[in-house]
């Protein structure tokens, strides 16, 4: 690993995992609700819908924590969404989810929720580490037939299930809020990776690889751990960290040009 690049990315990383990180970052909800069965199913579902613009999705999931008054746990077991979404409404919510996909998504959880009584017994029962546990939930997606807003298998990079998962397991930070660190371990999570990420990593010399995919994350991962090796997904704050400042480089380079 070079050294100059490992020095930049632990500079980002402390600088960016702040708490400021959160006030235009979906894992904001999470920390707008009390409870920690409703913390996960906030979080669950405000990564299902952390695709696209922030401008656009960010309300989106503000307007369904609105619909449960912050108490999306209830709200999906009690059954109460079915007052707002039907199965038959195929107008649409955000993107590509129309109501119908969304009712599909809560009625799932439904199911969940009331077998296990919570994500956290979900994932306890079903993984041990960080893969494992990305894989039980996107079997289960696969068994309730909701792959259109979570992947059916580990074939893709899977990048809201391993940011929903950092935010679960990843305990002592400003954002991540380590309700799982007890029984999965944060050295052995997955690295969120989409298109911004690849990127950052390949100008970084981390990787060479043009698509996202979870062969890829877990190299990019492995080269993540070489720098954090308590905590790797720290890399994904340098990442983000990285990306913003060279943005930032561009654009005051193109107005020193205007």
């Amino acid at each position: 690993m070079d050294s100059k690049i490992k020095s930049i990315l632990e500079e980002y990383a402390q600088r960016y995992e702040t708490s400021d990180f959160l006030h235009d970052d979906p894992s904001r909800f999470m920390h707008q609700v009390e409870g920690r069965q409703n913390k996960e199913v906030a979080a669950f579902v405000a990564s299902c819908l952390s695709y696209g613009s922030r401008k656009q999705f960010i309300p989106k999931i503000q307007a369904l924590l609105d619909y449960a008054d912050n108490d999306m746990y209830n709200w999906i077991k009690q059954d109460y969404y079915k007052d707002s979404f039907k199965e038959d409404d195929k107008s649409c919510f955000y993107r590509l989810y129309n109501f119908s996909m969304m009712y599909k998504l809560f009625e799932s959880l439904h199911n969940l929720l009331i077998e296990y009584e919570s994500i956290g017994n979900f994932v306890k029962r079903n993984s041990s580490d960080g893969l494992s546990a990305i894989k039980a939930i996107t079997s289960y997606s696969a068994k309730t037939g909701i792959e259109t807003i979570i992947p059916k298998n580990t074939t893709s990079a899977c990048k809201r299930v391993c940011m929903f998962l950092r935010w679960m397991v990843r305990d002592n930070s400003p954002v991540d809020i380590g309700l799982w660190s007890d029984f999965i371990d944060k050295r052995t999570l997955i690295v969120p990776l989409d298109t911004h990420v690849l990127q950052e990593a390949n100008k970084l010399h981390l990787i060479n690889n043009k698509t996202a995919s979870m062969s890829v994350a877990i190299k990019l991962t492995e080269k993540l751990r070489d720098i954090f090796p308590d905590d790797p997904l720290k890399g994904d704050f340098a990442l983000f960290g990285y990306g913003v400042n060279q943005l930032s480089f561009i654009q005051m380079i193109k107005s020193l040009n205007n």
